[in-house]
């Protein structure tokens, strides 16, 4: 069963209390949720933070499934996230995302075998200026080339 950590628990009662409503604290406990569960947000996780916050589970779930940045399902020890929105896109990351995935040996969205990387395509990361790019953790990788961004990937502990 999910538990959110002492250091967890207070995060969301300081949470709680900076927002005029509940609700309106839902986004950064559910960062907090993700962070101590290994990197996304399980049913499970949902039901206890919607105990602990005292509002309904419809609530957590809604907002954890229309925002792409908690994830649904676990992911590899390393997140790439490739943007595919129009500047990345013209600028080659549809063809950067199809290279990885090719290149680490995992299937469309999915996770390589050992558990290693996760290659998600996303909407835009906010670095059109620098096209293409991929974001790996909570790091920003830009201007790539394919070649680059495997480098990248395959240099990291």
């Amino acid at each position: 069963m999910f538990e959110l950590s002492k250091d967890g628990l207070e995060f969301v009662n300081k949470e709680m209390k900076r927002y005029e409503t509940k609700r309106s604290a839902i986004i950064p406990c559910l960062f907090k949720i993700q962070e101590e569960n290994g990197g996304w947000v399980s049913p499970e996780s949902i039901l206890y933070l919607a105990k602990i916050m005292d509002v309904p589970e419809s609530w957590v779930h809604e907002v954890s499934s229309f925002y792409t940045m908690f994830n649904q399902e676990p992911v590899g020890r390393f997140h790439v996230q490739v943007c595919c929105n129009i500047s990345c896109a013209m600028n080659g990351g549809r063809e950067l995302a199809d290279h990885l995935v090719k290149s680490l040996n995992i299937g469309e969205e999915g996770m390589s075998p050992e558990g290693r990387y996760t290659v998600t395509r996303v909407e835009c990361l906010g670095s059109c200026g620098t096209a293409p790019m991929m974001q790996v953790n909570d790091d920003y990788h830009e201007n790539l080339t394919p070649d680059k961004a495997v480098k990248i990937l395959r240099e990291l502990e």
